[in-house]
């Protein structure tokens, strides 16, 4: 289905990391690198504190200083088309995933598009910003947040988990954002050489998969069975027909 693809592998994923005390949002401060043209593939932006860190759908991430990871990784696509950038989309879900599994365990899945949860809370997110030059894709910013000290979420007490919360640990988010890009590089070489087994792995890991959810769509509200995701980002869900939705479109309505 997929040939493979001589992307960027010359230079490894976190190399350079560039650690930063604080600031607005490491993917803009990733991106004002790329606009300067000071970064390349692989480049890495921690911070210990994001003032206005960026979540999906102009969506503000809210995170206690000091306590998280919020990091930002510049990718060079190279022979990916635009067309195809959900497949970079399920690369760093994948890698983020498994690398949360390691401290969290199996219960860690990808809510579609790119969240990172653990049971019904969420534990992670990813935002990624493309480069165009043209109608060329020259870079991609690809932002990850995971909750690791914190252990107080306003307002979402019920739905944000941490890595302390669950396993009682303090945990370094610097040395874990060191080892998340390790984790982020080799998935973007199996993207690479075996494109077909990455996206077999991100649908395994699929959020309630098989499972009967209640969405909303505007004011219509239904009941339907986690299916699949396209190689286009599209969730798949099956009632009385099989419905497709793009990221967005659709609301998850989890309790």
């Amino acid at each position: 289905m997929f040939k493979n693809r001589a992307l960027s592998l010359n230079n490894s994923i976190g190399s350079p990391f560039i650690e930063l005390h604080t600031v607005e949002s490491t993917n803009n401060y990733a991106m004002g690198l790329v606009h300067e043209g000071v970064a390349h593939h692989g480049t890495a932006v921690f911070a210990h504190e994001q003032t206005k860190g960026k979540g999906q759908r102009d969506k503000e991430w809210i995170s206690e200083g000091g306590k998280n990871v919020a990091l930002s990784i510049v990718i060079e696509p190279k022979t990916l088309a635009l067309s195809e950038s959900f497949l970079l989309s399920m690369c760093v879900a994948v890698a983020t995933q498994q690398f949360v599994i390691k401290s969290l365990g199996n219960e860690v899945t990808i809510k579609c598009p790119n969240d990172i949860y653990w049971r019904d809370r969420k534990a992670g997110g990813i935002l990624i910003e493309n480069v165009l030059q043209g109608s060329n894709w020259k870079f991609a910013i690809a932002g990850i947040g995971l909750n690791i000290n914190q252990a107080w979420f306003p307002d979402l007490e019920t739905k944000a988990v941490s890595f302390k919360q669950v396993t009682g640990l303090e945990l370094d988010p610097l040395e874990l954002a060191k080892e998340l890009c390790k984790a982020i590089d080799g998935s973007f070489k199996l993207l690479s050489h075996q494109p077909q087994k990455l996206i077999e792995e991100y649908k395994s890991a699929l959020f309630k998969r098989d499972e009967i959810v209640r969405f909303k769509k505007g004011s219509r509200v239904f009941n339907a069975i986690v299916k699949d995701v396209t190689t286009q980002g599209q969730l798949v869900v099956q009632h009385s027909i099989e419905e497709r939705f793009d990221a967005g479109d659709v609301e998850w309505v989890i309790s």
